[in-house]
């Protein structure tokens, strides 16, 4: 049964990997997130990073999140993605698509509105017009 929005992640995850044999999430950068020595990169941090799982891999999913051992190239990463951080479940082999906007979004974005409330406007910029006449 369904009871919160972290069941409902994993059951969205779940069934898409029964019909599909794999399932992509995407996960945003939190320090709690855990991908090993590698980390992510100064592109991941901003974008975030999308991670595959298929039906052969072994992972445990509870109710903290997903352990995993993840590939990353030619080499191996211990991760830990919790729940929270997964902002997408997603299959392109279905065309299906599960996300939810993160605590993390919505704080970055009324920061990005702060910001733009409290930038002084540069005088430097200003046009002065003179509309009087001349004679």
């Amino acid at each position: 049964m369904v009871r919160t929005l972290t069941d409902l992640k994993k059951h969205v995850f779940f069934e898409l990997l029964d019909l599909a044999g794999r399932v992509f999430i995407h996960v945003i950068y939190s320090d709690d997130v855990l991908i090993g020595d590698r980390g992510f990169l100064a592109e991941e941090k901003e974008k975030g990073l999308v991670l595959v799982f298929n039906a052969k891999m072994k992972f445990e999913w509870t109710d903290q999140g997903i352990s995993a051992t993840l590939g990353f190239g030619p080499k191996t990463e211990k991760c830990f993605i919790p729940s929270g951080s997964i902002v997408s479940v997603f299959s392109p082999d279905q065309n299906a698509q599960f996300s939810v906007s993160s605590a993390a979004e919505q704080k970055a974005g009324q920061r990005k509105q702060e910001v733009r409330k409290v930038r002084p406007v540069s005088k430097e910029k200003v046009i002065k017009v003179d509309f009087r006449k001349k004679s």
